[in-house]
């Protein structure tokens, strides 16, 4: 049974992670989440950013709560969604740099090096990302030193 759940979520990526697109995707769906479906459906080569960009123009302005992007190395798309002057973009591959990424950065949106995790594994980085909240306090006021305005 599916749990009902309002929150909307955009999701990017290149050919290296479709396959990962397509677990993560219905893992959400089957959780009740509504996916904004910015990635190649194919492994033939394509430009990550073209397919980063949109992920984090939505997170950037309010459309979806979160990003997910994923790419071979998560490098790429993580450098591109981090353009954004409202996206936080981190890098992950393990759940626990997820969980931290949240707590103490208010990471808004979650970068999957697709050549460097296991489908589980990136799975668990998804639901560690998802359950777990900023924690404020001390980390608000490093969080709002990170944008360039």
């Amino acid at each position: 049974m599916s749990k009902t759940n309002t929150m909307k979520i955009a999701i990017g990526n290149d050919h290296a992670g479709t396959d990962y697109k397509n677990t993560i995707s219905k893992y959400l769906q089957s959780e009740g989440y509504e996916v904004v479906n910015y990635g190649t459906d194919t492994e033939e080569s394509v430009d990550y950013p073209d397919f980063v960009h949109p992920v984090a123009n939505d997170v950037e302005n309010s459309t979806v709560e979160f990003g997910i992007i994923i790419c071979g190395s998560g490098n790429g798309a993580n450098m591109t969604a981090n353009k954004h002057q409202k996206v936080r973009s981190a890098l992950c591959w393990t759940k626990e740099i997820t969980a931290l990424a949240r707590e103490h950065n208010d990471a808004n949106v979650l970068s999957i090096p697709a050549r460097f995790t296991s489908e589980p594994q990136a799975l668990e980085m998804v639901k560690t990302f998802l359950s777990t909240k900023f924690e404020g306090g001390r980390h608000q006021r490093r969080v709002e030193k990170i944008a360039c305005s």
